[in-house]
């Protein structure tokens, strides 16, 4: 699996949650991970990738 680079995401859309592409796109973002969900299904996605994106930052180690 290829690394990821989420920094402009984090930024943007924080404390939402985010439906992705497997490219890293976004699809769609909302409050609520039902409406992101739905409509990203909408736009014909059929497995988006869903994920809260945190209010802050938080340091990680690994």
């Amino acid at each position: 699996m290829k690394q990821v680079d989420l920094s402009k995401i984090l930024k943007q859309f924080k404390g939402l949650w985010v439906a992705l592409t497997e490219k890293d796109k976004v699809i769609s973002a909302h409050k609520s991970a039902k409406k992101a969900y739905e409509e990203a299904k909408k736009k014909g996605y059929k497995e988006p990738i869903l994920f809260k994106v945190p209010t802050r930052d938080l340091p990680h180690i690994g």
